[in-house]
């Protein structure tokens, strides 16, 4: 047969497909044939076919997937190599072993060449020519599925002819598959359709004397070179390829009872890898035009298990662990085991669980679990079950890898066994353990069948320590030499699929049923190991991502089919041949390798073939073990022998700390001697330290010379100390300034804030702090310390903050940092001592970096690392600190991953994520802008020569070539010798042996050759800074010491300094370069050091930096060069990772950008427009607009943010600031626009060198312009300033700095922009773990907020985290509601932004303890006299006999009535008022003035102000709900209405002891008085009542602190649509609620209201009281009507004249309600006042001499109402402003007295909602013409008009019309004081050029005198029956005075003019009768005007 397929199928079915197929073939007229392998063994994409139905349909055919050789481009994939096959003589020597010829059936003959044709030798017949190096470099067009092979001609041994032939017909790797026949295409003629290749062979003249095979004459595939010239490739395999030759003494002999079959993968060179597509349903070979179910692999890992490599080697066995068989709950978590291990035994290095908890600590258990369950999985599918029901070939065994025998059968091993088990939940259906105490060993027998014998010397003999992943199943005990081999856990949890829930389910895409077999998860993961590369190491994520894929390409598919229907699955029996078939890919790179019994067969074969394998053969990566096993089911595990893989994945497994320790031994142990050895000598076989040594001696004293000259020229060394620089005119100046982005950063901090204060659960009362103090917690790094330190002074913040003064705020800034370090306790105990002892302070914790060394302080718990790793938990996370309500943490951090777990302390909403605008309006103007960690990976498309993201490919090979050599020393050292070995002969190449070049990499020469040549180069000796990272404390010792040391020999050592950053260490520059760097900054100060990191800018230097972690230290901008390529695959957590690379991030020149992006564009136009649409929304293009400000310098006068802080807000115009909220957001926003609208100062202090800023620096620059940049002061902020050229003012570009990676590192980075696996993929850190290896998909492009959302779902902190014993009751989560987290990307400004914060945040709880409150003396002073009856001016009460003698003052002083018609009296003067008669309708509305106050302890507060004092008063009691309020009606009849009032009170539970109940059903009798004589100072008499409207959150109704918690009833006085709104705020206050039909009144009737239910209440409790003895005048008369903006009280007493200064002197205090409220109370006589009342307070109150006591005048706002007295005077219900003059003159009129307490003044606060604020008057019908703005004018028409109606009150429209249009009325009255209009029994407000005198028609009521009087005009409003005409004939009128009479309807206008005889002296006319512009329905008011006769 021509596939040459050594097996042969023994069954009917087989037999007859393949004869149809043939005949098919033969006969059909298509040119290509189909193929029936994918017929016979996989499933096609139609429904599945009944078992009967065997019989192939060609058509079907069409729809499998083929297995792809070659194509006509080698482009992609693996490279095109050979192996495997031999010698072209061997391969003749067996080609008649080949089955049958490719010729027809007739007999052979060949046939005569037409006439004509052409003969020669490499051409065809038509002539045309053939060879290959003829058409070489052609373009041939290739038909689908052909591809170009190579003949061999006999008659032209030298040339290759060129075929194209169908690929159907040529063999796979293995020599199989290929299909009987040919078909062929002459690419010379083009002629196509050649079915016989001996017609073929005779077209293209091969003239052979023998009958053509195509196995014989084909025999090269065609593939094209870099150059893309097509050249001779790999051999076709046309039989099973050769294998090596094993050893001798392999076993040959396989036993019956334990049968180990090898399937050997065969070679081949396809670049188009074939994937089988594996799911529940089916399993597919998918061609490469099939999209692959998951991407080329990725070289990164998550491994997180831990165990050391050097393990004992006695003889005691170990169990390892076992995996169960399904996993369908999600098991608890419980604690391991302790991590101890018997000696001898095998180290399983891992605990699994079904968290994906890939745990690092080490766990044993010496109990041996229960066997598991003999039945196989619930997922597995007999082959009796399943649809295809055949089995395979026969197990045949071929030739391949190892063909050897299993070993030899052993009975029992009598030796104590030990099997490591995982924590209990990592595998849920796992029996109950016999747990037993850690370590003790127990002898138990154990089976032959699961024992594996580990074999001597494998390391030794192999270098190679084998690692073996666990996959599904249990694997054996292993036995003997158990130190050479590693178990791994990596990929054991992607095999277990906990139950997710179905929102999980729907989130993935998946539905229930659809979990993988484990025939498909075993094809799935040889298919992965076959596409890692041959420097790639498997990655857990990866492969979840796949496993996901192929669920969900299941799930489609099951859909596609028929939902529900059963589904065929791959069956155990075809398992073995679609492994091969999917092994068949990997160039033996990976094998299978099967046993029928156990893995341990499998496995010890595998370990006994490999240990006696010869160094210099080829052995797999990869050797896939699987049992398939009839009583447990199938079982595999995988073993890995590569050199590299194995390495790796053995040194990933082990955490930071451990290999930091393993290298740590290493070196003191000596194992690294070897090594050092080796890098003694250079390439040329000399002593390195000789050669120096001699250039030492021969260079005798001399140095090269500093700077400003070439590294050849040498100068003594005592001239070379001598150099010093001077200060350059583009020496640097360093600004600290805020910017935008920081500001924006701050105000979102301080908005979170306000949200937790504002939440309502009482986490935080913002109202109660005056002060704000902080502590920051940084990790513990010296140079970090002085960093932060640098920033808190420069920035003035404890200055702004007021905690120090400017003169000390410098020394002693270093006791607000707090290292975490052993020095904490102390530190930490002092600041929590401080927090405790100011409870009025709020503090500020911040916990910088907060992801360092995040871990808990449970004992046991940490499993690793130093005992100092918990010291964050054991504070951050102390009782004290949680519990302490004046303390606020903040947490801050670049890779918050390991804060945003399930069981995280922070809620996701107090997350505050660092914005990067891509707005470039707002970033036109900034001179820098942020390159990070997604730049430089994109930068890899930029395509520019010398990328700024790179791998040192040369450095790769030789650490390739070391670990190989030295296979028992880690990794990390063996990088880090070669890489000191590599700078130092790089540096003796760039100075003294330039034949050492070539033997040093191109990067590490550059970088060397950069570095020393650039301070020649520059006349002050500047350079640039290269970091090495080496996170070995010890190799980076060494490293700096062999550095130093060559340098020094080399006489570099002025040249450049060489420092060690230690985090535990202070810097150490040598006193030459501290000299240079002074002379660079003009500083003068002999004792100056450089502390940080950027104090080193412009240095030449070599900084080592060491430490497990970097710990957020910033770097100069001269930093060009970051050097991490020692960091590698131990280093695969995203955090980890990140944080390396975070090194390099910072700010760069917006334009350096740009102009790399130019010459990428230039260069590859063609992605053009693809890096728009990507570049559109990154960092590269951004612009910041900065804002424009004036450095101020900063002084001590004050602690506020306006004159002293950084500005927060002159960057926000108003338009950009959203309006006023509900909230403290509002405060937040008036706080920042207030306090720095106008001001808009900065801090612009020089930052340069510590202690280094000149004195005139200080001085005389407020008025500078700042240097500004887009600067930021974060933790990591390279970036703080901008270069700046003193003199030209020209910035200098700042380019990206140069990375160059670990090729594992590159991989990962380089690769997002790729399918592959990024970095943000990995694990997010080393502490946590994942909950489910089935989750959705992380993808690179989610926003911040949304990657904490998908760690908080995904990942669960291990039992080490700090946050592990955070465990959350439900879903809600266990928050620290106090508890904030500020993330953002490194070195991007965070430090500067929550600096910001604190100044805002105190400027916040400034204005939240301020008021505005207004601010305005009392008008027409001038109109007041001095009364002969006043009161002595420390009197306290008012005498009665006294007070009733003085005379009323009817002018108003209230200066909020600036703008009504003042009130006639006697002594009114002339008014002098505006003259012109247009007036604006918001003239009243002009600003008032207002000042902030401060609040006191006795202030009134809104409802956003939260205490323990006043909670219960405030809200219900917890224990209630609002539903225990309960409602009642009140009914009374009010003679004013002529009807019954029905009003409704709603009374809490709390409240119901005020009032008197009936005893049947709980009727509402009255509300409790008390006596006049009652004196108990505990509580206040009055009921005090409050209407409101539209304040339910901003009217200040929390009066407990005002009264002082005192007993008393307060009820609130609501309109009823208002009534749940107000009761959602205030739920445990009184409320009385208007009836509905006064929803749209003004404030008259609630008013009215009030004192008609007071008095009716008042005459119900006289009856009561007068029961049971109580006389009637005795019950108290009095209720206070307050207003719902007082916030605040003041008394005034002022003090006796004094001889010295003969001025009497007034002192102010503020007083509490209560107190003015019984002193008001405990006048004597006070049932003979009407009304009493304080006046409002001014500034000038303070400090003005005080006229009267008492006066006897108009009161508002705050008054004190004896409704007993007023029962006949009542306020006009209707009336919407100016109802309180109304009803003061009515009271005074009717002979009562009104006393206001002068010594008292209250202050109303400025809120600007809500009130009794003005309609919006619109028409009531809208129409699109009628847009314009009504006018006054507009609001009365003629009756009956088709005037524009419009939706107001009547009263109101009338009320405002006559403000603004009397004018026009009262012509007569204008400006002219002299004659008033007179008003009849009210007030009204004609404006304020109008006069109005108020006259009474009550009898016996006291008028002004008017006899003298004569009135300009004439107002009649609703008068009653009091008014007649003989009273109206009393007062005269002007000639041409106007009349105005105002009644409800035209009928009692009419009636009113008759009755009162008014046409006998008034003129009236039709057309002068007018009506409010109100619908009928609306009832308007009528008025009629007229002249005086």
């Amino acid at each position: 047969m021509g596939n040459s397929y050594a097996g042969q199928l023994k069954s009917a079915r087989f037999e007859e497909a393949l004869h149809n197929s043939i005949e098919a073939s033969l006969r059909s007229n298509s040119i290509s044939p189909q193929p029936i392998f994918s017929q016979l063994y996989l499933e096609s994409d139609k429904p599945p076919l009944s078992p009967q139905d065997v019989k192939p349909k060609i058509e079907e055919l069409n729809k499998e997937i083929e297995v792809h050789r070659y194509t006509q481009s080698s482009s992609s994939g693996f490279p095109a190599i050979q192996v495997g096959n031999g010698l072209d003589n061997e391969e003749e020597e067996e080609e008649e072993e080949m089955s049958e010829s490719n010729s027809p059936p007739i007999a052979y003959m060949q046939k005569h060449v037409p006439e004509g044709s052409c003969t020669t030798d490499g051409y065809c017949q038509a002539g045309k020519d053939l060879r290959l190096v003829s058409l070489s470099a052609e373009q041939i067009d290739i038909p689908p599925g052909f591809v170009l092979v190579g003949a061999k001609s006999p008659n032209l041994p030298e040339h290759i002819l060129i075929c194209a032939v169908d690929k159907r017909f040529l063999p796979d790797d293995n020599g199989k598959n290929a299909l009987l026949g040919f078909s062929g295409n002459c690419i010379g003629c083009g002629e196509k359709g050649f079915r016989y290749f001996t017609e073929f062979s005779n077209h293209i003249n091969l003239k052979l004397t023998t009958q053509p095979k195509k196995q014989k004459h084909l025999k090269y595939y065609l593939v094209k070179n870099s150059q893309g010239v097509f050249s001779k490739g790999p051999l076709i395999c046309w039989k099973e390829c050769r294998t090596r030759q094993l050893p001798s003494s392999y076993p040959s002999a396989v036993t019956s009872t334990k049968t180990v079959t090898t399937v050997v993968g065969s070679t081949t060179s396809s670049p188009n890898i074939d994937t089988v597509s594996s799911s529940v349903c089916s399993t597919t070979i998918a061609s490469c035009q099939t999209e692959s179910t998951f991407s080329h692999g990725s070289a990164a890992s998550s491994a997180v298990f831990s165990g050391c490599q050097d393990l004992s080697r006695s003889g005691n066995v170990a169990k390892p662990i076992t995996i169960a068989a399904q996993q369908l709950v999600k098991p608890p978590t419980s604690a391991p085991c302790a991590n101890n291990q018997p000696p001898g035994s095998m180290r399983v290095n891992g605990n699994a669980n079904s968290n994906g908890n890939s745990g690092k600590s080490n766990v044993f258990n010496a109990a041996r679990p229960q066997p598991l369950s003999t039945s196989s999985s619930p997922g597995l599918a007999s082959g009796e079950n399943s649809i295809m029901t055949n089995s395979g070939p026969p197990k045949k065994r071929h030739r391949g890898w190892s063909p050897g025998s299993p070993i030899a059968a052993p009975t029992v091993v009598p030796v104590p066994a030990v099997r490591p088990v995982m924590r209990p939940d990592a595998v849920a259906p796992m029996p109950v353990l016999q747990t037993m105490p850690p370590g003790v060993l127990q002898p138990q027998a154990i089976p032959a069948g699961e024992t594996v014998i580990i074999p001597d010397n494998l390391l030794n003999n192999s270098g190679v320590r084998p690692v073996i992943l666990m996959g599904y199943g249990s694997l054996p005990y292993f036995y003997g030499n158990v130190g050479d081999i590693v178990v791994s856990p990596l990929l054991v949890n992607c095999y277990k699929f906990p139950q997710p829930t179905s929102a999980e389910l729907e989130q993935m895409g998946i539905s229930n049923s659809q979990i993988l077999s484990v025939e498909n998860m075993i094809l799935l993961t040889i298919q992965y190991l076959i596409h890692l590369g041959p420097d790639q190491m498997p990655l857990r994520e990866e492969f979840e991502q796949i496993m996901l894929k192929a669920i969900q390409d299941s799930s489609l598919k099951d859909r596609y089919l028929q939902l529900g229907a059963p589904c065929s699955t791959v069956s155990p029996g075809q398992l073995p041949w679609l492994a091969r078939l999917a092994a068949s890919v990997s160039r033996d790179l990976v094998q299978v390798v099967f046993s029928q019994n156990s893995l341990a067969e499998g496995i010890s074969e595998t370990l006994r073939t490999f240990g006696d394998v010869h160094l210099q053969q080829k052995v797999p990566n990869y050797v896939v073990v699987i049992c398939t096993s009839k009583i447990r089911g199938n079982e595999f595990c995988v073993v890995v022998l590569g050199h590299y893989q194995s390495r790796v994945l053995a040194e990933s497994m082990l955490t930071t700390t451990e290999f930091l320790k393993e290298i740590s031994y290493e070196l003191i142990t000596g194992k690294v001697s070897i090594l050092a050895s080796h890098f003694k000598t250079s390439p040329f076989g000399d002593n390195v330290d000789k050669f120096l040594d001699k250039f030492q001696q021969n260079r005798n004293n001399s140095v090269a010379i500093p700077f400003n000259g070439n590294v050849s020229e040498y100068i003594p060394s005592n001239e070379a100390a001598a150099m010093t620089s001077k200060q350059g005119i583009d020496s640097l100046t360093e600004v600290f300034q805020i910017n935008l982005p920081q500001l924006t950063v701050a105000r979102k901090l301080l908005s979170q804030v306000c949200a937790i204060a504002d939440s309502g659960m009482q986490n935080l009362d913002l109202g109660r702090f005056a002060n704000v103090d902080f502590v920051i917690l940084v990790p513990p790094s010296e140079v970090l310390f002085h960093q932060t330190l640098q920033r808190i002074r420069h920035s003035g913040v404890l200055v702004d903050l007021g905690l120090e003064e400017n003169n000390i705020a410098y020394q002693k800034a270093e006791k607000y940092i707090i290292r975490l370090d052993h020095d904490i306790q102390n530190k930490f105990e002092a600041f929590m001592k401080k927090v405790k002892q100011n409870p009025y302070t709020l503090f500020v914790l911040i916990h910088d970096n907060s992801h360092v060394d995040f871990t808990s302080l449970v004992p046991g718990s940490t499993t690793h690392g130093d005992a100092s790793q918990d010291l964050s938990d054991k504070f951050i996370n102390s009782r004290e600190a949680l519990e302490a309500c004046n303390l606020l943490m903040l947490q801050v951090s670049s890779f918050p991953f390991t804060l945003q777990t399930q069981q995280s302390r922070v809620s996701s909403y107090n997350e505050v994520h660092w914005i990067l605008s891509s707005n470039p309006e707002e970033l036109s103007n900034e001179e820098l802008v942020y390159f990070g960690l997604s730049d430089y990976s994109k930068s890899l498309q930029w395509g520019i020569t010398s990328p700024i993201l790179r791998c040192d490919e040369a450095f790769e090979r030789m650490v390739n070539t070391l670990m190989e050599r030295y296979p028992r020393l880690h990794s990390m050292v063996i990088r880090c010798y070669l890489l000191i070995q590599q700078y130092a002969e790089a540096m003796m190449a760039v100075t003294s042996m330039n034949l050492l070049r070539e033997h040093t990499t191109p990067e590490t020469l550059s970088i060397v050759d950069d570095l020393i040549s650039c301070p020649g180069k520059d006349e002050f000796g500047r350079g640039h800074m290269l970091l090495i990272r080496v996170p070995s404390v010890q190799l980076a010792m060494l490293a700096k010491e062999r550095l130093q040391d060559v340098r020094d020999k080399l006489g570099l050592q002025y040249r450049f300094e060489v420092l060690l950053g230690n985090p535990a260490g202070e810097l150490s520059v040598a006193k030459h370069f501290v000299a240079r760097m002074k002379g660079w900054r003009g500083c003068e100060q002999d004792d100056w050091t450089p502390f940080t990191y950027q104090d080193l800018e412009g240095l030449p230097c070599i900084v080592i930096l060491t430490g497990k972690d970097p710990l957020g230290e910033s770097f100069p901008r001269s930093m060009k060069y970051c050097d991490l390529r020692l960091i590698d695959s131990s280093y695969l957590t995203r955090t980890t990772l990140e944080q390396e690379i975070g090194l390099a991030c910072g700010y760069v020149s917006k334009s350096a950008v740009r102009e790399t992006m130019a010459i990428f564009e230039g260069t590859e136009k063609e992605h053009e427009k693809f890096l728009t649409s990507e570049n559109e929304s990154d960092e590269l293009q951004i612009d910041l607009e900065r804002p424009q400000s004036n450095s101020s310098v900063v002084t001590g006068t004050s602690g506020s943010l306006a004159e002293n802080g950084v500005s927060s807000s002159s960057v926000l115009d108003s338009s950009q600031r959203p309006a006023s909220s509900l909230s403290f957001q509002n405060i937040v926003n008036s706080s920042i626009d207030e306090g720095t609208s106008t001001h808009t100062s900065h801090i612009s202090t020089t930052v340069g060198s510590e202690g280094c800023k000149q004195e005139n620096d200080l001085e005389g620059k407020e008025t500078a312009s700042s240097t500004v940049s887009k600067s930021s002061s974060s933790s990591g902020n390279s970036r703080q300033s901008i270069l700046v050229n003193k003199d030209l003012r020209t910035p200098r570009l700042i380019f990206p700095r140069t990375v160059i990676l670990s090729k594992p590192v590159y991989h990962l980075l380089g690769s997002a922009r790729n399918e592959h696996l990024c970095s943000a993929s990995l694990l997010p850190h080393a502490d946590v773990t994942w909950t489910s290896p089935l989750r959705s998909l992380f993808h690179k492009e989610l926003s911040s907020e949304e990657q904490s959302l998908y760690y908080r779902q995904w990942t669960f902190p291990k039992q080490h985290h700090a946050d592990y014993s955070n465990k959350s009751e439900g879903s809600s989560g266990n928050f620290h509601r106090r508890r904030l987290l500020l993330t953002g990307p490194p070195q991007v400004g965070k430090t500067g932004a929550y600096l910001q914060f604190l100044r805002i945040l105190f400027r916040m709880l400034i204005r939240l303890l301020e008021v505005d409150v207004y601010n305005e003396e009392e008008i027409n002073e001038d109109t007041k006299e001095p009364n002969e009856h006043a009161q002595g001016i420390n009197t306290q009460w008012p005498d009665i006999e006294l007070f009733s003698k003085m005379t009323f003052d009817y002018t108003v002083h209230d200066p909020k009535y600036r703008h009504i018609s003042a009130v006639y009296s006697a002594k009114l003067p002339k008014i002098k008022l505006e003259g012109g008669k247009k007036r604006s309708l918001n003239e009243g509305s002009t600003k008032r003035e207002t000042v902030s106050i401060m609040l006191t302890k006795y202030a009134a507060y809104n409802t956003f102000h939260h205490c323990e004092h006043c909670h219960n008063y405030i809200d219900f009691n917890p224990a209630t709900q609002v539903s225990d309020s309960t409602l009642h009606a009140f009914t009374f009849s009010s003679s004013m209405l002529g009807e019954e009032v029905q009003l409704h009170f709603i009374i809490p539970k709390s409240k119901e002891q005020y009032f008197i109940f009936s005893q049947q059903g709980k009727h509402l009798e009255s509300m409790r008085l008390p006596l006049v004589s009652d004196k108990n100072p505990k509580l206040v008499k009055s009921p005090i009542f409050t209407p409101t409207t539209g304040r339910h959150e901003h009217g200040l109704l929390n009066l407990y602190h005002a009264i002082e918690g005192a007993n008393h009833l307060h009820i609130l006085v609501v309109k009823e649509f208002e009534m749940p709104l107000y009761r959602k705020y205030w739920p445990n206050y009184i409320m009385l609620v208007l009836p509905s039909m006064f929803n749209g009144a003004g404030v008259g009737a609630a008013h009215f209201l009030i004192k008609e239910l007071s008095y009716h209440n008042l005459e119900l409790e006289r009856n009561r009281q007068e029961e049971i003895g109580v006389k009637r005048q005795c019950v108290w008369p009095f209720i206070l009507v307050m207003d719902d903006s007082c916030v605040l009280w003041n008394v005034h007493n002022v003090q006796e004249v004094s001889s010295e200064t003969k001025d009497s002197t007034v002192s102010t205090k503020n007083v509490s309600l209560k107190f003015v409220m019984q002193h008001i109370e405990a006048t004597p006589k006070i049932t003979h006042y009407a009304l009493c009342g304080i006046r409002k307070w001014n500034s000038k109150l303070n400090t003005s001499k005080l006229r009267t006591v008492f006066s006897r005048c108009h009161m508002h706002d705050f008054i004190f109402l004896n409704v007993d007295l007023t029962q006949n005077v009542q306020y006009d219900l209707s009336r919407y402003v100016c109802e309180d003059i109304d009803f003061n003159l009515r009271t005074n009129s009717s002979g009562l007295l009104l006393c206001r307490f002068n010594h008292f003044s209250f202050m109303k606060k400025c809120i600007q909602v809500g009130g009794h604020k003005d309609f919006v008057i619109k028409p009531k019908i809208m129409v699109i013409e009628s847009l314009n703005i009504i006018s006054a004018s507009q609001y009365v028409c003629a009756p009956d008009s088709e005037s524009t109606m419009l939706a107001a009150p009547a009263q109101f429209l009338l009320e405002k019309f006559l403000q603004h249009t009397s004018y026009k009325l009262f012509p007569k009255a204008i400006h002219n004081s002299k004659n008033p209009v007179l008003s009849i029994d009210c007030y009204m407000n004609l404006g304020p050029e109008i006069s109005v005198c108020y006259v009474s028609s009550r009898p016996h009521s006291v008028n002004i005198k008017s006899e003298e009087v004569s009135f300009s005009g004439l107002l009649l409003y609703l008068c009653d029956s009091f008014v007649v005409a003989d009273f109206l004939k009393k007062f005269t009128f002007l000639k041409a005075a106007t009349l105005c009479v105002i009644c409800q309807d035209r009928s009692s206008l009419r009636q009113t003019i008759v009755r009162l005889e008014l046409e006998d002296e008034w003129q009236f006319r039709l057309r002068d009768e007018f009506q409010t512009a109100n619908s009928s329905d609306d009832k308007p008011l009528y008025f009629l005007t007229g002249r005086h006769i």
